[in-house]
Protein backbone atom coordinates (compact mmCIF):
# COMPACT_ATOMS: atom_id res chain seq x y z
CA UNK A 1 0.00 0.00 0.00
CA UNK A 2 1.60 3.37 -1.08
CA UNK A 3 1.68 6.07 1.87
CA UNK A 4 -0.13 9.29 0.99
CA UNK A 5 2.16 12.28 0.47
CA UNK A 6 1.56 15.51 2.04
CA UNK A 7 3.02 18.35 0.41
CA UNK A 8 3.29 22.29 1.48
CA UNK A 9 4.62 25.37 0.05
CA UNK A 10 7.20 25.73 2.45
CA UNK A 11 8.17 21.85 1.74
CA UNK A 12 8.36 22.67 -1.61
CA UNK A 13 10.37 25.89 -1.43
CA UNK A 14 13.12 24.43 1.00
CA UNK A 15 13.70 21.00 -1.65
CA UNK A 16 14.09 23.21 -4.56
CA UNK A 17 16.45 25.72 -2.73
CA UNK A 18 19.77 23.79 -3.64
CA UNK A 19 18.56 22.75 -6.61
CA UNK A 20 17.87 26.27 -7.65
CA UNK A 21 21.45 26.70 -6.60
CA UNK A 22 22.90 24.43 -8.75
CA UNK A 23 21.31 25.71 -11.64
CA UNK A 24 22.18 29.77 -11.19
CA UNK A 25 25.85 27.79 -10.92
CA UNK A 26 25.62 26.68 -14.06
CA UNK A 27 23.43 29.20 -15.84
CA UNK A 28 26.21 30.75 -17.70
CA UNK A 29 28.13 27.47 -18.82
CA UNK A 30 25.12 25.90 -19.98
CA UNK A 31 24.57 29.29 -22.35
CA UNK A 32 28.06 28.64 -23.52
CA UNK A 33 28.17 25.07 -24.25
CA UNK A 34 23.78 25.29 -25.50
CA UNK A 35 23.62 22.57 -23.07
CA UNK A 36 20.08 21.84 -20.98
CA UNK A 37 19.47 21.65 -17.86
CA UNK A 38 17.66 18.14 -17.79
CA UNK A 39 18.84 17.19 -14.60
CA UNK A 40 17.61 20.02 -12.91
CA UNK A 41 14.24 19.66 -14.26
CA UNK A 42 13.72 16.46 -13.68
CA UNK A 43 14.54 17.02 -9.99
CA UNK A 44 12.31 20.31 -9.78
CA UNK A 45 10.05 18.20 -11.22
CA UNK A 46 10.30 15.16 -8.69
CA UNK A 47 9.89 17.66 -6.09
CA UNK A 48 6.31 18.55 -7.67
CA UNK A 49 6.82 22.55 -7.80
CA UNK A 50 3.83 22.41 -10.08
CA UNK A 51 1.81 21.58 -6.89
CA UNK A 52 2.79 24.38 -5.06
CA UNK A 53 -0.89 26.26 -6.27
CA UNK A 54 -3.49 22.97 -6.35
CA UNK A 55 -5.74 22.82 -3.06
CA UNK A 56 -4.69 20.25 -0.48
CA UNK A 57 -7.74 18.59 -1.31
CA UNK A 58 -6.64 17.71 -4.66
CA UNK A 59 -2.78 16.54 -3.22
CA UNK A 60 -1.55 19.72 -3.88
CA UNK A 61 0.34 22.42 -1.81
CA UNK A 62 -2.65 24.91 -0.90
CA UNK A 63 -0.42 27.48 -1.97
CA UNK A 64 -2.03 30.85 -3.82
CA UNK A 65 -1.19 32.64 -6.54
CA UNK A 66 1.05 34.57 -5.25
CA UNK A 67 3.25 31.44 -3.32
CA UNK A 68 3.16 30.57 -7.24
CA UNK A 69 4.35 33.53 -8.38
CA UNK A 70 7.44 33.97 -5.68
CA UNK A 71 8.29 30.89 -6.93
CA UNK A 72 8.85 31.05 -10.47
CA UNK A 73 10.49 34.01 -9.78
CA UNK A 74 13.18 32.42 -7.80
CA UNK A 75 13.06 29.76 -10.87
CA UNK A 76 14.03 32.51 -13.46
CA UNK A 77 16.46 33.71 -11.01
CA UNK A 78 18.57 30.85 -10.78
CA UNK A 79 17.63 30.64 -15.05
CA UNK A 80 15.31 32.04 -16.72
CA UNK A 81 15.15 29.27 -19.68
CA UNK A 82 14.24 26.78 -17.25
CA UNK A 83 11.58 29.06 -15.86
CA UNK A 84 10.10 29.68 -19.03
CA UNK A 85 10.41 25.65 -20.44
CA UNK A 86 8.15 25.16 -17.01
CA UNK A 87 5.31 27.96 -18.06
CA UNK A 88 3.28 24.85 -19.86
CA UNK A 89 3.43 23.29 -16.89
CA UNK A 90 2.54 26.01 -14.59
CA UNK A 91 -0.21 26.50 -16.79
CA UNK A 92 -1.69 23.44 -16.82
CA UNK A 93 -1.32 23.61 -12.92
CA UNK A 94 -3.18 26.91 -13.03
CA UNK A 95 -6.41 25.47 -15.32
CA UNK A 96 -6.69 22.56 -12.90
CA UNK A 97 -6.33 24.94 -9.73
CA UNK A 98 -9.37 27.44 -11.21
CA UNK A 99 -11.80 25.75 -12.76
CA UNK A 100 -13.48 22.48 -11.23
CA UNK A 101 -15.48 21.99 -14.51
CA UNK A 102 -11.52 21.76 -16.79
CA UNK A 103 -12.24 18.69 -19.09
CA UNK A 104 -10.49 15.67 -18.23
CA UNK A 105 -9.42 17.61 -14.95
CA UNK A 106 -8.58 14.23 -12.89
CA UNK A 107 -6.30 12.64 -15.54
CA UNK A 108 -4.38 15.57 -15.88
CA UNK A 109 -4.41 15.84 -11.62
CA UNK A 110 -3.26 12.89 -11.64
CA UNK A 111 -0.39 13.38 -14.08
CA UNK A 112 0.42 16.55 -12.01
CA UNK A 113 0.79 14.60 -8.79
CA UNK A 114 3.36 12.27 -10.92
CA UNK A 115 5.34 14.53 -11.58
CA UNK A 116 4.74 14.72 -15.09
CA UNK A 117 6.02 18.25 -17.20
CA UNK A 118 3.78 19.75 -19.73
CA UNK A 119 4.17 21.58 -23.28
CA UNK A 120 2.05 22.75 -25.56
CA UNK A 121 1.22 25.28 -28.48
CA UNK A 122 -1.29 26.59 -30.57
CA UNK A 123 1.20 28.77 -33.32
CA UNK A 124 1.65 27.78 -36.44
CA UNK A 125 3.89 29.02 -39.25
CA UNK A 126 1.78 28.79 -41.76
CA UNK A 127 1.67 32.21 -43.27
CA UNK A 128 -2.27 32.92 -41.97
CA UNK A 129 -3.29 35.59 -39.30
CA UNK A 130 -2.06 34.60 -35.60
CA UNK A 131 -4.38 32.11 -33.85
CA UNK A 132 -4.99 30.39 -37.65
CA UNK A 133 -5.35 26.60 -36.98
CA UNK A 134 -4.32 24.45 -40.06
CA UNK A 135 -2.95 21.54 -38.17
CA UNK A 136 -5.78 18.32 -39.20
CA UNK A 137 -8.01 15.81 -37.17
CA UNK A 138 -9.62 13.55 -38.67
CA UNK A 139 -12.18 10.90 -37.50
CA UNK A 140 -9.99 6.92 -38.29
CA UNK A 141 -11.84 4.13 -36.96
CA UNK A 142 -12.86 4.25 -33.32
CA UNK A 143 -10.27 7.53 -33.05
CA UNK A 144 -8.81 10.11 -34.47
CA UNK A 145 -5.37 10.97 -36.71
CA UNK A 146 -3.63 14.37 -36.52
CA UNK A 147 -1.17 15.74 -39.08
CA UNK A 148 0.40 19.32 -38.85
CA UNK A 149 3.13 21.13 -36.78
CA UNK A 150 3.33 23.35 -34.43
CA UNK A 151 5.95 26.24 -32.99
CA UNK A 152 6.76 27.36 -29.91
CA UNK A 153 6.45 24.64 -28.05
CA UNK A 154 8.02 26.15 -24.43
CA UNK A 155 9.68 22.79 -22.67
CA UNK A 156 8.87 20.60 -25.15
CA UNK A 157 12.29 18.39 -24.66
CA UNK A 158 12.03 18.42 -21.01
CA UNK A 159 8.16 16.96 -21.36
CA UNK A 160 5.99 14.36 -20.55
CA UNK A 161 2.86 15.22 -22.36
CA UNK A 162 2.20 17.21 -25.27
CA UNK A 163 -0.79 19.46 -25.82
CA UNK A 164 -2.67 21.74 -28.73
CA UNK A 165 -5.46 22.20 -31.42
CA UNK A 166 -6.58 20.56 -34.35
CA UNK A 167 -9.16 21.92 -36.83
CA UNK A 168 -11.73 18.79 -38.07
CA UNK A 169 -13.46 18.90 -41.87
CA UNK A 170 -16.29 20.85 -40.26
CA UNK A 171 -14.03 23.26 -39.32
CA UNK A 172 -14.34 23.01 -35.69
CA UNK A 173 -10.97 23.30 -33.70
CA UNK A 174 -10.68 20.23 -31.17
CA UNK A 175 -7.65 20.75 -28.45
CA UNK A 176 -6.09 17.51 -27.61
CA UNK A 177 -3.41 15.99 -25.19
CA UNK A 178 -0.88 13.15 -26.12
CA UNK A 179 2.35 11.83 -24.80
CA UNK A 180 5.28 12.85 -26.29
CA UNK A 181 6.45 9.69 -27.26
CA UNK A 182 3.69 8.66 -28.82
CA UNK A 183 4.34 7.57 -32.39
CA UNK A 184 4.55 10.10 -34.78
CA UNK A 185 5.13 13.21 -32.26
CA UNK A 186 8.49 14.32 -33.64
CA UNK A 187 10.36 17.11 -30.93
CA UNK A 188 12.56 19.51 -32.47
CA UNK A 189 15.72 21.45 -31.19
CA UNK A 190 15.29 24.38 -33.80
CA UNK A 191 14.52 27.58 -31.79
CA UNK A 192 16.09 30.03 -32.75
CA UNK A 193 15.78 33.16 -31.22
CA UNK A 194 18.54 35.92 -30.06
CA UNK A 195 17.79 34.62 -26.23
CA UNK A 196 15.48 32.31 -24.28
CA UNK A 197 17.52 29.15 -26.80
CA UNK A 198 17.69 26.88 -23.70
CA UNK A 199 14.00 26.67 -23.40
CA UNK A 200 13.50 23.74 -25.70
CA UNK A 201 10.73 25.70 -27.60
CA UNK A 202 11.39 24.48 -31.00
CA UNK A 203 9.06 22.75 -33.61
CA UNK A 204 6.69 20.16 -32.87
CA UNK A 205 6.03 17.56 -35.93
CA UNK A 206 3.04 15.76 -36.12
CA UNK A 207 2.76 13.07 -38.61
CA UNK A 208 -0.46 10.53 -38.49
CA UNK A 209 -0.56 10.59 -34.97
CA UNK A 210 -3.29 8.34 -33.49
CA UNK A 211 -5.73 10.11 -30.68
CA UNK A 212 -8.03 8.18 -28.82
CA UNK A 213 -11.63 10.00 -28.17
CA UNK A 214 -10.51 10.60 -24.07
CA UNK A 215 -7.80 12.64 -25.89
CA UNK A 216 -9.47 15.03 -27.70
CA UNK A 217 -11.68 17.64 -26.88
CA UNK A 218 -13.72 20.80 -27.98
CA UNK A 219 -13.46 23.28 -25.43
CA UNK A 220 -16.23 25.75 -24.57
CA UNK A 221 -15.19 28.83 -22.79
CA UNK A 222 -18.16 31.01 -23.81
CA UNK A 223 -19.91 30.40 -20.62
CA UNK A 224 -17.07 31.27 -17.79
CA UNK A 225 -17.84 34.39 -15.30
CA UNK A 226 -14.36 35.82 -16.16
CA UNK A 227 -13.22 35.33 -19.84
CA UNK A 228 -9.73 37.07 -19.48
CA UNK A 229 -8.18 33.48 -19.51
CA UNK A 230 -4.68 34.37 -20.49
CA UNK A 231 -3.66 36.28 -17.32
CA UNK A 232 -2.06 34.21 -15.60
CA UNK A 233 -0.09 33.58 -18.83
CA UNK A 234 0.81 36.83 -18.92
CA UNK A 235 1.69 37.60 -15.31
CA UNK A 236 3.82 34.21 -15.73
CA UNK A 237 5.85 35.90 -18.51
CA UNK A 238 6.02 39.11 -15.89
CA UNK A 239 7.07 36.59 -13.48
CA UNK A 240 10.35 35.43 -15.30
CA UNK A 241 11.42 39.02 -16.05
CA UNK A 242 11.44 39.70 -12.91
CA UNK A 243 13.61 36.65 -11.85
CA UNK A 244 16.07 38.10 -14.79
CA UNK A 245 16.39 41.58 -13.15
CA UNK A 246 16.82 39.67 -10.05
CA UNK A 247 19.40 37.76 -11.82
CA UNK A 248 20.74 41.13 -13.54
CA UNK A 249 21.05 42.31 -9.44
CA UNK A 250 23.48 38.96 -8.27
CA UNK A 251 25.70 38.87 -11.44
CA UNK A 252 26.22 42.90 -10.82
CA UNK A 253 26.70 42.06 -7.17
CA UNK A 254 29.12 39.43 -7.45
CA UNK A 255 31.28 40.85 -10.19
CA UNK A 256 31.61 44.57 -8.12
CA UNK A 257 32.98 42.16 -4.82
CA UNK A 258 35.02 39.59 -6.71
CA UNK A 259 36.50 41.01 -10.08
CA UNK A 260 35.69 44.91 -10.81
CA UNK A 261 38.32 47.57 -10.43
CA UNK A 262 37.57 50.96 -9.56
CA UNK A 263 38.44 53.57 -12.94
CA UNK A 264 41.92 55.11 -12.44
CA UNK A 265 40.63 58.34 -11.78
CA UNK A 266 37.85 56.82 -8.89
CA UNK A 267 38.17 58.32 -5.01
CA UNK A 268 37.60 54.93 -4.33
CA UNK A 269 40.23 51.72 -3.64
CA UNK A 270 37.84 48.88 -4.40
CA UNK A 271 35.06 48.84 -6.68
CA UNK A 272 32.63 48.06 -3.97
CA UNK A 273 33.59 52.04 -2.25
CA UNK A 274 32.91 53.75 -6.12
CA UNK A 275 29.89 56.11 -5.49
CA UNK A 276 28.67 55.37 -8.98
CA UNK A 277 28.74 51.57 -8.85
CA UNK A 278 27.38 51.98 -5.99
CA UNK A 279 24.50 54.19 -7.62
CA UNK A 280 24.34 51.47 -10.50
CA UNK A 281 24.29 48.59 -8.46
CA UNK A 282 21.44 50.43 -6.12
CA UNK A 283 19.51 50.90 -9.12
CA UNK A 284 19.48 47.63 -10.79
CA UNK A 285 18.30 46.49 -7.53
CA UNK A 286 15.43 49.32 -7.24
CA UNK A 287 14.50 47.48 -11.07
CA UNK A 288 14.38 44.10 -9.37
CA UNK A 289 12.53 44.97 -6.50
CA UNK A 290 9.57 47.08 -8.52
CA UNK A 291 9.45 43.90 -11.00
CA UNK A 292 8.92 41.70 -8.08
CA UNK A 293 6.55 43.57 -6.21
CA UNK A 294 4.17 44.66 -9.07
CA UNK A 295 4.10 40.82 -9.96
CA UNK A 296 3.24 39.64 -6.31
CA UNK A 297 0.29 42.35 -6.32
CA UNK A 298 -1.24 40.84 -9.72
CA UNK A 299 -1.01 37.76 -8.44
CA UNK A 300 -2.99 38.50 -5.24
CA UNK A 301 -5.59 40.46 -6.89
CA UNK A 302 -6.27 37.72 -9.76
CA UNK A 303 -6.44 35.15 -6.72
CA UNK A 304 -9.34 37.52 -5.74
CA UNK A 305 -11.21 36.57 -9.14
CA UNK A 306 -11.37 33.20 -8.09
CA UNK A 307 -14.08 34.17 -5.17
CA UNK A 308 -15.94 35.72 -7.19
CA UNK A 309 -18.80 33.99 -9.17
CA UNK A 310 -21.05 36.49 -12.37
CA UNK A 311 -20.91 40.10 -12.96
CA UNK A 312 -18.47 40.17 -10.04
CA UNK A 313 -16.25 37.72 -11.33
CA UNK A 314 -16.45 39.81 -15.01
CA UNK A 315 -15.46 42.74 -12.89
CA UNK A 316 -13.08 41.53 -11.41
CA UNK A 317 -11.25 39.34 -13.97
CA UNK A 318 -11.15 42.76 -15.87
CA UNK A 319 -9.49 44.87 -13.43
CA UNK A 320 -6.84 41.70 -12.52
CA UNK A 321 -6.14 41.79 -16.41
CA UNK A 322 -5.34 45.31 -16.88
CA UNK A 323 -2.60 45.23 -13.47
CA UNK A 324 -1.23 42.47 -15.30
CA UNK A 325 -0.97 44.05 -18.35
CA UNK A 326 0.73 47.17 -16.27
CA UNK A 327 2.82 45.00 -14.50
CA UNK A 328 4.19 43.16 -18.10
CA UNK A 329 4.92 47.03 -18.84
CA UNK A 330 6.87 47.26 -15.48
CA UNK A 331 8.47 43.88 -15.11
CA UNK A 332 9.66 44.09 -18.69
CA UNK A 333 11.25 47.58 -18.87
CA UNK A 334 12.86 47.04 -15.63
CA UNK A 335 14.51 43.92 -16.75
CA UNK A 336 15.69 45.69 -19.95
CA UNK A 337 17.12 48.23 -17.41
CA UNK A 338 18.58 46.08 -14.66
CA UNK A 339 20.25 44.11 -18.07
CA UNK A 340 21.70 47.01 -19.35
CA UNK A 341 23.00 48.52 -16.08
CA UNK A 342 24.93 45.26 -15.08
CA UNK A 343 27.59 46.88 -17.61
CA UNK A 344 28.22 49.67 -15.75
CA UNK A 345 29.32 48.12 -12.46
CA UNK A 346 32.89 46.84 -14.31
CA UNK A 347 35.13 48.37 -17.50
CA UNK A 348 35.83 46.19 -20.66
CA UNK A 349 36.12 42.29 -18.88
CA UNK A 350 32.00 43.00 -17.60
CA UNK A 351 31.97 42.08 -21.32
CA UNK A 352 33.85 38.80 -21.14
CA UNK A 353 32.01 35.88 -23.16
CA UNK A 354 32.50 33.86 -20.46
CA UNK A 355 30.48 35.78 -18.40
CA UNK A 356 27.17 35.48 -20.36
CA UNK A 357 26.28 39.05 -19.47
CA UNK A 358 24.52 39.33 -22.06
CA UNK A 359 22.12 36.75 -21.73
CA UNK A 360 20.07 38.38 -19.28
CA UNK A 361 19.08 41.45 -21.58
CA UNK A 362 18.49 39.04 -24.69
CA UNK A 363 16.38 36.60 -22.47
CA UNK A 364 14.40 39.48 -21.31
CA UNK A 365 13.96 40.67 -24.65
CA UNK A 366 13.17 37.29 -26.01
CA UNK A 367 10.37 37.15 -23.55
CA UNK A 368 9.56 40.93 -24.02
CA UNK A 369 8.27 39.58 -27.61
CA UNK A 370 5.84 37.14 -26.40
CA UNK A 371 3.25 40.33 -26.26
CA UNK A 372 4.25 43.93 -27.06
CA UNK A 373 4.27 46.06 -24.12
CA UNK A 374 2.46 48.79 -26.09
CA UNK A 375 -0.37 47.10 -26.59
CA UNK A 376 -0.49 46.42 -22.80
CA UNK A 377 -0.18 49.91 -21.75
CA UNK A 378 -2.63 51.09 -24.42
CA UNK A 379 -5.11 48.23 -23.14
CA UNK A 380 -4.53 49.59 -20.10
CA UNK A 381 -4.90 53.52 -20.29
CA UNK A 382 -8.45 52.35 -22.52
CA UNK A 383 -9.69 50.82 -19.72
CA UNK A 384 -9.13 53.77 -17.35
CA UNK A 385 -10.39 56.34 -19.34
CA UNK A 386 -13.59 54.55 -21.22
CA UNK A 387 -13.98 51.20 -19.15
CA UNK A 388 -13.47 49.51 -22.45
CA UNK A 389 -12.83 45.70 -21.35
CA UNK A 390 -9.21 44.18 -22.47
CA UNK A 391 -9.45 41.60 -25.43
CA UNK A 392 -10.23 38.14 -24.57
CA UNK A 393 -7.67 36.79 -26.81
CA UNK A 394 -5.42 34.83 -24.11
CA UNK A 395 -3.34 37.60 -24.31
CA UNK A 396 -4.51 39.91 -21.24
Amino acid sequence: MTATVYYTVAGIREAAEPILHRLAAGAARRERDRAYAFDEVRALAEQRITLTGIATADGGAGGTLRDVAELIVAIARADSNVAQALRSSFLTANQVAARPDLPHRQVTLERLRAGDLFTGTNNERTGGPSGTVNTTIRPDGDGFVINGEKYYSTGGLYATWFSASARDPQGVVHFFTVPTDRAGVHRLDDFDAVGQRLTASGTTRLVDVRVTPDEVVVRDNSSLDSPWLGSFAQLYLAAVEAGIAAAALDDAVRFAREKARPIKHSSATRSVDDPYVRQTVGEIGARAHAARSAVLVAAEQLQGVRERSGPEARKAGADASVTVAQTGVIAIESALRAAELLFDVGGGSATNRDLAFDRHWRNARTVANHNPRQWKAAVAGAYHLTGEEPPTTGLF
